[in-house]
């Protein structure tokens, strides 16, 4: 990327904030710092006192390796132009507007945390959650209800989870994994302990279309079948014909290959199973106190990939239900947000309002271009975003401004407590020796008071 250096002094960097502190936050750090024609300060800014955003409450603790990308992510936090902001609620300790008065640029990472709902009969009931919920109270994110999810855990056997993309078969994973494979992971030892005495037998994925259609990654399917305790089923009729011309997308061709073998396994006494179930959809949840069921109608899906339902209906026992089909952004206060797709209107980035490009105001991520891609997609969404920010500057459109306030001074004195990088490393700290309590390389601290006084006590130990 390259752009005319804005008139001004060296000394009067470009002020950035970027609201959200996870992958599409950081890239867009990154990319503001990776390049060297306009001079810039960044403060990261996100409503909680932990960077990584989904990274850390979002992929699946048994994600080893893909949760082990933070450590990639935390080299951007350490560049001198950049500065983590954490503790710091948008719309509560400082307005949008404020905030851009404050800075030079906004860039809007902050994701798209709502979850899509089904709109059937019964979706209230006890045993029936959101995939948000459940990641969240896994994850050990600080606003989990822990007493919502742990009531709709408590002696589950059968659980459908809705849809059929990477967590949906997360979830799936993490409810059917031996005790022994999840110690090993930074769950919250509460978490291990639920899910230990859950006695899940038996978990279906239920999809509305074909195995052609699912979401899923090739390696998520992979490795659902690494589980060491569960059985992977699936009904060959889902299947397309082994005579019938392999698909022409090759991500959609090697997900049949994994699902035929599956479709060659068998149920062992014993073991729990997963059987991913495709052309159907759920009408409603049954029961009065609690979940039961579920009752499925079979589908047909048209050329289009658009599904339809047949009238025939089964009920499918469950005591838990799962529904993971989308999320949706939603808008800060001062911030339009186009409520049909959940995402900020933009032009290659740059938020519209009344379909004008609002100077000083991008978006980047999720709230960007909607849920969609996994944690790589952000670092070219981030890049198309500064790109236009340094077009802007070129342009003069966007201009260093030098003398105003600095952000966290202007939050202090508004009665914030911002935590920043020095204060992240407290709390990493104490969840490294948490951990080490246990033989783990670290359990997450799940509770906000737990997160703060991690920095409170590092902050008297230097005092």
């Amino acid at each position: 990327m390259s752009a005319v250096t804005p008139p001004g002094p060296p000394s009067a960097p470009l002020r950035v904030a970027v609201v959200g502190a996870g992958p599409a936050g950081i890239y867009a750090a990154e990319a503001l710092t990776r390049q060297d024609d306009v001079p810039v300060a960044v403060d990261l800014v996100d409503r909680l006192p932990t960077p990584f955003g989904l990274v850390r409450h979002g992929i699946a603790p048994d994600h080893l390796k893909m949760r082990a990308i933070r450590e990639t992510l935390h080299r951007a936090l350490e560049h001198p132009c950049v500065r983590f902001v954490g503790n710091v609620s948008i719309g509560t300790d400082v307005s949008c507007a404020e905030l851009l008065e404050a800075v030079d640029a906004v860039i809007y990472t902050y994701g798209a945390a709502l979850d899509r709902r089904l709109g059937i009969e019964g979706e209230e009931l006890l045993g029936s959650l959101a995939a948000t919920e459940l990641v969240a109270w896994y994850t050990g994110h600080p606003d989990a209800d822990r007493a919502k999810v742990e009531a709709a855990l408590e002696g589950v056997r059968d659980v459908v989870v809705v849809g059929v993309g990477n967590v949906a078969l997360d979830v799936a994973r993490v409810l059917v994994r031996t005790p022994e494979e999840l110690d090993p992971t930074d769950m919250p030892q509460h978490v291990l302990d639920v899910l230990a005495a859950a006695p899940v037998e038996r978990v279906t994925v239920l999809g509305r279309r074909g195995p052609v259609q699912a979401t899923f990654t090739t390696k998520e399917l992979d490795e659902l079948g690494d589980v060491a305790g569960a059985t992977v089923l699936v009904d060959p009729a889902d299947l397309p014909g082994e005579d019938e011309p392999p698909p022409p997308d090759r991500l959609v061709a090697r997900n049949i290959g994994v699902l035929r073998e599956f479709a060659g396994n068998t149920p062992e006494p014993g073991r729990p199973t997963v059987t991913l179930r495709f052309f159907g959809r759920p009408v409603r949840l049954a029961g009065e106190d609690r979940v039961t069921g579920v009752e499925v109608e079979r589908t047909v899906v048209d050329e289009d990939g658009r599904a339809s339902g047949t009238g025939d209906v089964e009920l499918v026992p469950a005591d838990l239900v799962v529904r993971s089909v989308g999320y949706r952004g939603s808008g800060l206060p001062g911030l339009p947000v186009d409520e049909s797709r959940g995402t900020v209107p933009h032009a290659a980035g740059r938020v519209l309002r009344e379909g004008s490009p609002a100077p000083g105001e991008y978006v980047a991520g999720w709230i960007k271009r909607g849920p969609t891609g996994v944690v790589g997609t952000n670092k070219h969404d981030a890049r198309e975003t500064v790109a236009a920010l340094l077009e802007d500057v070129a342009a003069g459109v966007l201009r260093p401004t030098g003398g105003r306030g600095d952000l966290v001074e202007l939050l202090r004195a508004r009665g914030a407590d911002p935590v920043l990088l020095e204060d992240w490393r407290a709390i990493d700290a104490a969840e490294v020796a948490l951990g080490a309590e246990r033989g783990r390389a670290r359990t997450t601290l799940h509770e906000w008071d737990s997160l703060l006084a991690a920095v409170r006590e590092a902050a008297h130990r230097i005092g």
